[in-house]
């Protein structure tokens, strides 16, 4: 593997030094990738976003038959403040056993293993296809994985994915979703001497944080008695709440920036069958004061968890991968849902660790990457 690991070294300083911070373009990384692909023999596509500024990339080598195995990674990173990081967070960096930078755990470490392992499966004589998946905007949104899953499976379908968010190579067979979005408050504008000739919006926004609030209680108390997740229950948090203009205005707008993570589906839909209740309720008492005032829920994303499923094949596929290997859940959202509803089971078996994920100095251990690496070669064996 020290050849392997040597290559995975120089294509993740290349992955990093792309700036694909969520609200920019990826293209740059998506040609790079492309273009070594292209090289290797692998039949490549892109799906686009609809302003054509970001791409997914699907790349596949072995015969076009069912049973393949996918290996999905977003490209997207969140954004780095180089006055946080001892190292510039765009140019990689080697310390201590470690790669510095950016995307080295989340996720560019788990893509370079895949880059640098492309040869081995373009030279093996393969019964069944490798699905190399390169996705955009699964921090901030995730439409970019269904497009590309809808193109995937255009042709024969895949039997597994396995999706290389940040695990420490631990099979992780179930994550929570991730749903986001930004409810605003439209009130009237005014002078804060007079406040029945206005209304509110900072008011009624704190109303409604208050019935969100109340609905958290509520989903603790749905909290299935086996969850596997830390915490068990749904989740629901308040990140930001932003509006009016000075203390002596009536504020005329306001906006709530707030997020689930179910457990599963359902928990998701009672809890937005919920807040279309409290909309409603609100939305009456605003245009009671005034025929314009209004309240209304902005989906920003909605990334469904991946759900536990007894005898996955993909977990099962995981665990026969790695020496030892060490089955969990997680709390944080990833794609792997999206597979699962598409029909293709999926799990998370990935290099580097999310506690040093969107974190200045974000780093991937060497040892992590040739982790990695030996469980891709394996998975050239298997899929001969």
């Amino acid at each position: 593997m020290h050849d392997a690991l040597a290559e995975a070294l120089t294509l993740l300083s290349d992955l990093i030094g792309f700036p694909t911070t969520s609200h920019t373009t990826n293209l740059e990384l998506i040609g790079y990738a492309q273009e070594h692909l292209d090289a290797l023999g692998f039949v490549t596509s892109l799906s686009r976003d609809a302003s054509g500024s970001k791409a997914n990339l699907l790349a596949r080598i072995g015969p076009e038959v069912p049973g393949g195995v996918v290996l999905s990674g977003h490209t997207d990173v969140v954004p780095a403040d180089p006055e946080h990081w001892t190292s510039p967070p765009f140019v990689a960096a080697l310390r201590d056993g470690a790669i510095f930078g950016r995307g080295a755990a989340d996720m560019k470490g788990f893509l370079a293993c895949l880059l640098a392992m492309a040869p081995r499966f373009a030279d093996a004589d393969l019964a069944r296809p490798v699905h190399l998946a390169l996705t955009f905007d699964e921090e901030i949104s995730g439409l970019g994985a269904p497009l590309l899953i809808e193109q995937l499976l255009t042709g024969p379908a895949p039997a597994v994915a396995i999706v290389g968010e940040p695990t420490e190579m631990a099979v992780v067979a179930a994550n929570k979703g991730s749903y986001e979005y930004t409810t605003t408050v439209v009130g009237v504008e005014g002078h804060a001497s007079a406040p029945d000739h206005g209304v509110n919006a900072v008011e009624f926004a704190a109303r409604f944080v208050a019935g969100l609030l109340a609905l958290r209680d509520e989903l603790g108390a749905r909290a299935p008695a086996d969850s596997p997740f830390d915490p068990p229950e749904t989740t629901l948090s308040v990140g930001r709440i932003g509006g009016g203009t000075a203390r002596n205005v009536i504020a005329g707008s306001c906006a709530i920036d707030w997020e689930l993570r179910p457990v599963c589906r359902a928990d998701a839909e009672h809890a937005l069958d919920r807040v279309h209740d409290l909309e409603a309720e609100l939305r009456e008492q605003l245009r009671a004061r005034h025929p314009d005032a209004d309240v209304a829920t902005e989906t920003v994303g909605a990334v469904d968890g991946l759900e536990p499923v007894a005898d996955s094949p993909a977990v099962a596929l995981a665990e026969k991968l790695l020496d030892d290997p060490i089955r969990r859940v997680v709390s944080f959202g990833s794609e792997a849902g999206f597979y699962q509803r598409a029909g293709i089971p999926a799990v998370l078996c990935g290099p580097g660790s999310i506690a040093v994920a969107h974190q200045p100095d974000e780093h991937i251990t060497l040892d992590q990457l040739e982790r990695c690496l030996v469980m891709l070669d394996r998975l050239v064996e298997h899929l001969r």
